[in-house]
């Protein structure tokens, strides 16, 4: 099997406070990111995204484990070439314009230079800013920043495209359009990691997602194979004047939804029906990727709890 990255018990542990205590910031990740997927990287706030994206990019190096990038080992600068890479609070130089901006990524990631132009130029288009190629980037909002920086990333052609938290500062057209792009790359083979905390769209674009929590891989795998495939409960929604059956979840006058078990719809519509009431809708109340994510977050504070209890 193709990889565009394994990593292998990667950590990575940080000295905290004044007392240089150490804090794992990684524990023993062990993943991997098939070649010409789109690979969702979710968890809460401080769960290790940035710091595996840190590493895998070069900017620190693990404590232990390793990671390589299209199998060449990540302490290997050539394992980088073929990245496109956007950091979640990247930087800009303010002075320049978008055109000179993307021209200098170009220069620094060796495109040559007859395809320099036309490919500054179709990104811009792409990203939405074309307009605005001669405007210097302090005037950009946080938005178009956050375009500019997608750009910046795509502007060496290359193979796998890490971004940390690409979403952010976007608005609902700026979303759809990173989506778009996400999807365009994969179409063309290339392989798209990216974290995010907008579930919503990993869920809609990702072929694989992993879940990390403080510090620990706690599940990869498909959308469909972390959420499950099935649904245990159905909402129904009707119009009845009465009582309606079932656990109620909204309610707008005389139309109500309700939350049943999937063995119980049959009986619902009937008992609807001979109370003179109207179906309107019936679908399953399927899993989330969202409440995914909050188990996981529960089940860590769980095992932690009882970690503390046990040293206690």
């Amino acid at each position: 099997m193709s990889l565009a990255i394994r990593t292998e018990k990667l950590s990575k542990t940080y000295l905290s406070g004044f007392l240089r205590r150490p804090f794992a910031g990684l524990s023993d990740l062990t993943m991997e990111v098939k070649i010409g997927s789109s690979f969702g990287f979710i968890g809460p706030n401080g769960a290790g995204k940035t710091t595996t994206i840190k590493t895998l990019m070069g900017l620190q190096r693990p404590t232990s484990g390793q990671a390589w990038i299209h199998g060449v080992a990540i302490a290997d600068p050539e394992s980088r070439r073929r990245v496109g890479f956007m950091p979640e609070r990247p930087y800009f130089y303010e002075h320049l314009t978008a055109w000179e901006f993307l021209d200098f990524y170009a220069r620094l990631t060796e495109v040559e230079a007859a395809a320099r132009r036309p490919r500054i130029e179709a990104l811009l288009e792409r990203v939405g800013l074309a307009r605005f190629r001669e405007v210097p980037l302090g005037k950009f909002s946080k938005g178009m920043l956050q375009r500019a920086g997608i750009a910046q990333a795509l502007v060496n052609d290359p193979d796998l495209v890490v971004l940390d938290e690409p979403m952010s500062g976007l608005d609902p057209l700026g979303r759809v359009l990173v989506r778009d792009i996400i999807q365009e790359e994969r179409r063309k083979g290339k392989t798209v990691f990216f974290s995010s905390h907008i579930l919503g769209d990993v869920e809609a674009i990702c072929d694989e997602v992993a879940i990390v929590v403080a510090g620990t891989l706690r599940g990869q795998g498909t959308v469909r194979e972390l959420i499950g495939q099935t649904a245990d409960e159905v909402d129904c929604t009707f119009v009845i004047a009465g009582d309606p059956p079932g656990r109620v979840m909204r309610r707008d006058g005389d139309r109500v939804t309700v939350r049943v078990p999937s063995g119980n719809v049959d009986a619902t519509i009937d008992a609807v029906r001979a109370a003179g009431g109207h179906v309107l809708d019936v679908h399953p109340n399927a899993r989330t990727l969202e409440e995914v994510l909050l188990d996981e977050v529960e089940r860590a504070k769980l095992v932690n709890e009882k970690r503390l209890g046990v040293l206690a």
